[in-house]
């Protein structure tokens, strides 16, 4: 092979590396998260992940040298999906507030799951300080799109701790749950506010 073609392979071959290893950083989170809904947060070991997502233990050192590093990337990548989502309510919805009760209203159903994985690796964060970060990530959002309706920071405050507890409420009665009664709920925290702006707040969709 001349020079010139092996200058030019040379970034397909790193390009290659890093999509392995992103490949390979994903499996590894995935698995964390399969040990932490099964298992609880302290059920995960390097060791354990390693035998979740069948490879060796030192592979998952290599990419996560410390307890700490795998259990924020798992945390990670489960609040970044519903930051994400939130955002995308914040960006494009007449009614945010609408999606963000269906979204919680989720915790009982197909995304029970993840929700679980979340709030096992939230609580977990109030002793593991390097979790803080990502785990406030979630309330950080959901403050932000409480002031789409709202400039009054106790009510914006009361919108973030009643998410947080229908999730957890939802987690724990483990069936269905209802996102007409916890769009209801949150209106009533920003209605008491006396400073929701009616021109921000639709009136609540009627599902079908």
């Amino acid at each position: 092979m001349s020079d010139d073609k092996a200058m030019a392979a040379e970034p397909d071959v790193v390009d290659g590396r890093k999509l392995r290893g992103r490949r390979r950083r994903a499996q590894i989170i995935e698995a964390t998260l399969e040990i932490v809904r099964r298992d609880g947060a302290t059920g995960v070991t390097h060791r354990t992940v390693a035998k979740e997502a069948g490879i060796t233990t030192s592979l998952t050192l290599y990419y996560f040298a410390i307890l700490d590093d795998l259990l924020v990337a798992a945390l990670t990548s489960v609040t970044e999906e519903y930051t994400g989502r939130i955002q995308d309510l914040i960006d494009t919805e007449d009614d945010p507030l609408d999606g963000l009760s269906a979204l919680i209203a989720e915790s009982g159903g197909p995304g029970r799951e993840r929700a679980l994985a979340e709030r096992e690796l939230s609580t977990l964060a109030a002793r593991r300080p390097a979790l803080r970060p990502a785990a406030r990530a979630w309330r950080d959002k959901v403050a932000e799109l409480a002031r789409t309706q709202t400039n009054d920071p106790d009510a914006i405050e009361a919108v973030v701790a009643l998410s947080d507890g229908l999730c957890t409420a939802i987690l724990l009665d483990d069936r269905e749950a209802d996102p007409e009664h916890i769009r209801a709920v949150l209106q009533r925290a920003l209605s008491r506010s006396g400073s929701v702006d009616s021109d921000r707040v639709p009136p609540p969709r009627t599902r079908e």
